[in-house]
C-alpha cells in the first residue's frame, strides 16, 4: 500500500505558463516548486457552453500534468464569455479588435475555473464575474491594440493592464478576472494539504 506523503512535505506544481497566475500565487506566499505547463487542445465544442468550457479545459489541463506522489498539481483556465459566446485569445488584432467593439457598452462575464490534483484526488471550482466595459472610441481602440497588450488574453483585454482604463464596474472576484481566484485557489489548495501562509498546523 502507497502511504502519502505528509503535508509538510507536499510540492506544489504550477500547470501554468501564465505569468499572472504565478505573480497571483506569489501574493499569498506560494512559489511553485516547479512550472508544467500541459499542452492540449483549447477548442472549445460545438454549442458548447462557457461556463462548461472552463471546467472541462482545467479539468483536462490537470489530467496531462504528470506528478509524483509528494506533488499538488494546480491548473485554471480563464475565459470571458458574452452571452453564450466563448471570446477565446484573439488570433490577431483584427480579431482582438472584434472583441473589443463587442464588448464595448456592454457588460459580460469572465469565469475562471480551478483544478487541484493530489494523487488521484482532484479538487474543482468555478469563479463567475461580471465586467462592465464603457463605450469605446475607434481611438482608444486603436489606442490599446498599439499597445500589444491583448495579446494572449482572453477576451482581448486584461484587467490589470491599460485596459482598467475601460471598466468602470466590477462585481465578483478580481483576482478572478486577472486569471486565478485566489480566496478559492487558497481554499482548494488547503484542502489538499499545501499550506497557505506557513501554516504547517
Amino acid at each position: 500500500m502507497t502511504t502519502l506523503p505528509s503535508n509538510a512535505s507536499l510540492k506544489l506544481v504550477l500547470g501554468s505558463g501564465s505569468p499572472r497566475r504565478l505573480e497571483l500565487l506569489a501574493q499569498i506566499g506560494l512559489t511553485p516548486f516547479a512550472i508544467r505547463a500541459p499542452d492540449i487542445d483549447e477548442d472549445a465544442q460545438m454549442g458548447e457552453l462557457p461556463r462548461d468550457y472552463v471546467k472541462r479545459i482545467a479539468a483536462q489541463k490537470v489530467d496531462a500534468v504528470a506528478a509524483d506522489a509528494d506533488e499538488v498539481v494546480l491548473c485554471a483556465d480563464t475565459t470571458v464569455a458574452l452571452g453564450r459566446r466563448i471570446m477565446g485569445k484573439p488570433a490577431d488584432a483584427g480579431q482582438a479588435a472584434s472583441f473589443l467593439y463587442a464588448l464595448s457598452g456592454r457588460r459580460h462575464k469572465v469565469i475562471t475555473a480551478i483544478a487541484v490534483k493530489r494523487g488521484t484526488q482532484v479538487w474543482t471550482k468555478d469563479v463567475q464575474s461580471t465586467v462592465a466595459f464603457k463605450q469605446l472610441s475607434d481611438g482608444e481602440v486603436n489606442a490599446y491594440l498599439a499597445s500589444d497588450d491583448w495579446r494572449g488574453k482572453a477576451g482581448g483585454y486584461a484587467i490589470q493592464g491599460p485596459a482598467s482604463a475601460f471598466i468602470p464596474w466590477i462585481n465578483g472576484s478580481y483576482t478572478g478576472i486577472v486569471g486565478l481566484p485566489l480566496a478559492e485557489t487558497a481554499g482548494l489548495l488547503t484542502a489538499a494539504g499545501i499550506a497557505i501562509y506557513g501554516d504547517h498546523t
